[in-house]
């Protein structure tokens, strides 16, 4: 099951550094996981200061 990134979300960037497949993108002033390609690893959730990601 892949990860989502709720609206806590605060556009910091710093989950898009941790995603080891690139899943992690801008859009709309905030990040989003593609689920397609989301390898589930969990790397980005412990990047992430305002615990915006959470499994979908």
């Amino acid at each position: 099951m892949a990860y989502k990134i709720t609206d806590d979300c605060v556009n910091c960037g710093a989950c898009e550094g941790e995603c080891p497949v690139g899943a992690i993108s801008e859009q709309n002033d905030k990040r989003v996981i593609d689920a397609a390609v989301c390898a589930n690893c969990g790397a980005c959730v412990a990047s992430c200061p305002t615990s915006a990601i959470v499994e979908d």
